[in-house]
Order: structure tokens, then sequence, then C-alpha cells
């Protein structure tokens, strides 16, 4: 059986939480992305605002690491939403339908009893790496 190539991904323009993970993993084509936070990566803080500020800083992370991997938010072909409070779902959706206007990406959306450093939202990827085909 042929080995399957792994790779780390690592990009200085998305924040890198304290933990034991990888912002994001490559296995063969497929790239998993961990989950994003709304965190500034100049101040490695939460960004005031809201929701939708938090919503929209996860996912401009979320790109970054997309950018390192050779990707862009067209390769993301699945999401997960994990919200502090599943009220906020139509205010997350109104930032998330700028950044993935076409081919959405299959999701789920979570209510979870809490976020890391107090976080509202968080979202994590999966993303396939080179050129896609839509039939």
């Amino acid at each position: 059986m042929a080995t399957i190539r792994r790779q780390i991904t690592y990009t200085d323009k998305a924040p890198v939480r304290q933990g034991i993970y990888s912002q994001a993993v490559l296995v063969d084509r497929t790239l998993y992305i961990s989950g994003q936070l709304g965190m500034d990566v100049a101040s490695g803080q939460l960004v005031q605002g809201g929701v939708q500020a938090q919503t929209k800083q996860a996912l401009v992370n979320m790109g970054e690491i997309l950018k390192a991997s050779g990707c862009n938010y067209t390769n993301v072909v699945k999401t997960t939403v994990l919200l502090a409070n599943i009220n906020d779902f139509n205010d997350v959706n109104e930032v998330y339908k700028t950044f993935f206007s076409n081919n959405f990406p299959a999701r789920a959306a979570y209510q979870v009893a809490a976020l890391p450093r107090g976080g509202l939202v968080e979202i994590e990827a999966v993303a396939v790496v080179g050129p896609l085909a839509d039939s």
C-alpha cells in the first residue's frame, strides 16, 4: 500500500493558540483546518463588536490558513460552526455568506456550553487542495 502524505500547515498570519494541535493538517489532498476563533493576530485577543465581528475575523483567519495551503474559500467542502448562543445563528449567516457565496460547503452548526477565551463563535473546515470541477 502506498504511503499517504501528511503535512502540517502553519502561517503567522493566523492566530496560534496554545495547545497541542496544528492550524491545519493536509492528508493527501484533504486539508483539515482547526477551529478558528475571532482573534486578532496582532493582539492575540478576541475582536470587539460581537458575534458578527468575531465571525468575520474567524473566517479571515481561516482564509490565511487556506492561502498558506494553496487554497481559497472555494476549496472548502465542509464547515462546522460552534456557537456560544444558537440564537446568533442568523447573525453568523449574514457574515458567512460574504465568504461563501455559491457552491456552499456542507455545514453543521451547534450551540456549545463554552468556547475558548469566551469566544462567541468558532469555525472549523475541511477543504480539498487543488482544482475542483463542479458538476
